[in-house]
């Protein structure tokens, strides 16, 4: 009985130790930051994005009034 209590034992700490050492769940932290650094300078940058973006526009309907004239 007392050798079946020490393997249960063992196993528990063996399964704390394996949990506690893991980091596959960094990869998601990770992510989880890059995308609110991401977001955090686009609303900074907000008004310099949307002017190039019209930018971009602008020029492309442009060059397609030239090719179908």
């Amino acid at each position: 009985m007392k050798n079946m209590i020490r393997n249960i034992g063992k196993t528990v700490t063996g399964g704390i130790k394996r949990f506690w050492s893991d980091e596959s769940g960094m990869g998601t932290v990770e992510v989880i930051l890059i995308i609110v650094v991401l977001i955090g300078l686009v609303i900074v940058f907000k008004e310099q994005i949307s002017g190039i973006v019209e930018d971009i526009f602008k020029t492309i309907r442009e060059d397609t009034r030239a090719v179908t004239n």
